[in-house]
């Protein structure tokens, strides 16, 4: 069904063959993902062609024909018509193109199609999800950053993760003001920011909880709550991006904290952990029926700290939070 709606798309676009290099795109086509430099090549149907250290794997997890790797310059000759390639064309092939670079084009295809996920794609995002959510429980937040982050990414590995969807992050005091912050030596003490996610055959989750002791910490964490719930409660097909982002920006900005909110509301993920739409109100995008999509606004208070609350939730009619952690988590210093 992908490669047939690829296949249509592409006629649309008059485009004859493609050149695709993107390990995430070939898995998305093939259901196998290369461990080193793998090229598909579409026509009339998708062949991939693999670096012989994939062969075997890629000859039983893959869904379409199989190949031996071929040098580029031998590459042209698998091509016809008008070609396109990824995004850019800033890669070694365009040389053997040269002569042929008016039939060159490039396409968004992979990614208009990846916006929206199939049931397949669905069931291992809430996998991923799943392994995710099991882990925060084991988390060991007696010592330092980085011992934290390390116990929970360990419980994620043995529980059927391949690998963090992304650099786990551990911000706790007044580091927890940076958005972004990067795991630290230092010993773990309040507000802790968890930010993390597994990936499950590839498909990632996306979770932040933020754990508190204090009033102070409690009014501004409650305040990110109601404006997570605000964003939630817009997130429908058909309905604008901007809107979901301002729905929770206006609710930060009523309590006087709309300064800051430093970031976008949120953003899709699927076989990457920024995927569109981008949830914020400078983009014109609309929401789709079965994009999965992050609600994770924040409030940080630069020397004092930050709170941000994230949940995955797939868009549809009555949209679905797939996240089903507890806002607030008990811990132990």
């Amino acid at each position: 069904m992908k490669t047939n709606e690829i296949l249509d798309q592409l006629n649309e676009e008059n485009i004859d063959s493609m050149f695709v290099y993107s390990p995430e795109n070939i898995k998305y086509i093939s259901d196998f993902y290369p461990s080193s430099f793998a090229y598909l090549i579409i026509d009339d149907e998708p062949i991939l062609y693999v670096n012989s250290i994939d062969k075997e794997s890629a000859e039983e997890k893959s869904q379409i024909e199989t190949r031996d790797i071929v040098k580029f310059a031998e590459v042209k000759e698998l091509l016809n018509g008008t070609i396109a390639v990824e995004n850019s064309l800033d890669f070694g092939l365009t040389k053997y193109l040269s002569d042929d670079i008016s039939s060159v084009k490039t396409s968004e295809v992979f990614y208009d199609k990846r916006k929206t996920k199939t049931k397949e794609e669905i069931t291992k995002i809430k996998n991923s999800i799943g392994i995710a959510e099991n882990a925060i429980g084991e988390i060991d937040f007696t010592s330092t950053e980085k011992f934290a982050a390390a116990s929970l990414e360990f419980d994620m590995t043995i529980n059927g993760s391949i690998k963090p969807a992304f650099d786990t992050i551990v911000a706790s005091g007044k580091r927890s003001s940076s958005p972004h912050s990067e795991t630290s030596m230092n010993r773990v003490e309040t507000p802790i920011v968890v930010d993390w996610g597994a990936k499950y055959d590839y498909y990632c989750s996306d979770i932040t909880r933020t754990f508190i002791d204090t009033e102070r910490q409690q009014e501004i964490w409650d305040i990110v709550l109601e404006a997570q719930k605000a964003a939630i409660s817009t997130i429908a097909p058909g309905v604008a991006v901007a809107d979901v982002d301002n729905a929770a920006r206006d609710v930060i900005s009523e309590y006087g904290y709309g300064e800051y909110f430093i970031h976008s509301t949120g953003h899709g993920f699927g076989l990457e952990i920024h995927e569109d739409p981008v949830i914020s109100n400078k983009v014109d995008t609309v929401l789709e029926e079965n994009m999965v999509i992050t609600a994770e606004p924040g409030i940080y208070i630069p020397g004092e700290f930050g709170v941000r609350i994230e949940d995955d939730v797939l868009v549809k009619k009555n949209s679905e939070v797939l996240t089903s952690l507890d806002k607030k988590l008990d811990f132990m210093l």
